[in-house]
């Protein structure tokens, strides 16, 4: 799992982290560090880039909650972008396209 993120000069900039590779039981540890570090100096939208994450597991779908929940609590919107179909897939079997937003 690689996790770039891109801090904006401007604060009404998002905040974007592409992300790629798998996330699962033995990446989602880093990834949530490094995504609980980016709220700190993240914009008030925050924006996971998917297009490039090949494979995710339960325990990267509850990094992504985990994340979302924490970024409500801080003032900042989280949001995905660019999921690829089986990501897409995922998210509506668990019903957690509902509650992540999607933007283009």
């Amino acid at each position: 799992m690689t996790a770039i993120d891109t801090a904006p000069l401007d604060p009404s900039t998002p905040t974007t982290v592409h992300l790629s590779g798998e996330i699962d039981i033995f990446t989602s540890p880093a990834l949530r560090r490094q995504l609980m570090s980016t709220l700190h100096y993240s914009t008030s939208l925050l924006i996971l880039d998917l297009s490039k994450v090949s494979f995710c597991d339960a325990g990267g779908l509850a990094v992504l909650v985990g994340i979302q929940r924490r970024a409500r609590s801080m003032g900042i919107t989280m949001a995905l972008t660019a999921p690829r179909p089986f990501m897409s897939r995922l998210l509506r079997i668990t019903g957690l396209g509902r509650g992540l937003p999607m933007v283009a």
